[in-house]
């Protein structure tokens, strides 16, 4: 994809195969701005000759329409039309492999312990075993290698909540979502309990939709409300992204039911022809890639599960524009990125352990 075709573009004109360039949005689709002259730089030596040394080289790539210095050293580069919308097709064509790079290259990151997160006896718990096996994954498909520490026997973990006369399926039901909710949730939450308040939200809510509430839960993070995740709203974002991955599939089954199929792909069109909401889009999936690598160099699972929501914003945001309502005057063009976006947010799905539905 672009920012991984960029990386390792920028680290070639820079004449080093290792690095960071530090990608960024430069304010406007198929922008990019890198820091990495900053770090080139020697003492004394302006970055902003290093960033134009780069720029003379980056500009003799074809799919690069201009690379230019910006404020005090920022190397910024602009991908051609032609490229961007290009991405309509690639990111279908690599499907789940769309996500990946060579970022982590030569690193290393631990195997974590196999465990369940939705058995852990407490939000805190689930969320440090899910976040240890997201990193891991998100890192092996940044280019990093896992290696298996010796496993050292570790306390069990203390005994889940389990209900008594005293505190009984009211109680649980507080416990697991507002009980105001009626007798079927105090139910759910009552049967559940002894298998902890995480096991009981899924009950509810659907284990998709609490993984991906785990997954987004920043460190020290409060746990999330059961009743909130299992919401069919656009402001659940456990809800919210996977519609959007539904929205895109389901214009393609429309579009195939009447016969039409994406063929006969013209980049420029798409780059041309399109509204802000596509263009969007598609700066948006670029970032797939980049997205990975930073979360698992961070550590953040959560960072990379918040990109998946900006990702799904802007594919709900283009389904609803006129292009691709009407159906039956679809443009190829059009179906090729409604398969970009569903294939980039399946891929994003995946890496978090989240089933992509093509209904909802």
């Amino acid at each position: 994809m672009i920012t991984a075709d960029l990386r390792r573009a920028i680290l070639a004109a820079a004449g080093s195969t290792d690095g960071d360039p530090q990608l960024r949005p430069a304010g406007g689709p198929g922008r990019y701005a890198s820091s990495l002259p900053f770090r080139l730089a020697t003492p004394g030596q302006d970055p902003r000759a290093v960033a134009a040394r780069m720029a003379a080289r980056l500009e003799t790539e074809p799919w690069i329409a201009t690379a230019e210095v910006t404020g005090a050293g920022y190397l910024t580069v602009t991908v051609t039309p032609d490229a961007l919308a290009a991405l309509a097709v690639r990111i279908p064509r690599e499907g789940p492999a769309c996500a990946a790079s060579d970022a982590l290259r030569g690193r290393t990151v631990p195997d974590p312990p196999p465990a369940d997160p939705l058995t852990e006896p407490t939000w805190p718990r689930a969320r440090a075993v899910l976040a240890a096996q997201l990193t891991a994954r998100l890192a092996t498909t940044a280019g990093a290698t896992l290696f298996f520490p010796e496993r050292t026997s570790l306390p069990p973990p203390a005994p889940p909540f389990l209900p008594t006369a005293q505190n009984g399926p009211v109680v649980a039901a507080v416990a697991y979502a507002d009980a105001d909710a009626g007798p079927v949730l105090a139910a759910v939450a009552y049967a559940d309990a002894d298998a902890g308040p995480v096991l009981a939200a899924a009950a509810y809510a659907g284990p998709d939709a609490v993984r991906f509430a785990l997954a987004r839960m920043p460190p020290g993070a409060a746990a999330p409300e059961p009743a909130l995740v299992a919401r069919h709203v656009l402001a659940n974002p456990a809800y919210a992204v996977r519609y959007a991955h539904a929205a895109a599939a389901a214009v393609l089954r429309w579009a195939a039911a009447l016969g039409t199929s994406p063929a006969g792909f013209r980049p420029r069109l798409l780059a041309e022809l399109s509204g802000s909401e596509e263009l969007a889009l598609l700066d948006a999936a670029s970032w797939l890639p980049e997205r990975v690598a930073l979360a698992a160099r961070r550590g953040r699972p959560d960072e990379f599960a918040g990109y998946l929501e900006e990702l799904a914003a802007r594919t709900i945001d283009t389904m609803n524009t006129t292009g691709f309502t009407t159906i039956s005057s679809i443009s190829s063009e059009r179906l090729w990125l409604a398969d970009a976006a569903r294939t980039a947010l399946a891929a994003g799905l995946g890496l978090l352990g989240v089933g992509a539905p093509s209904r909802l």
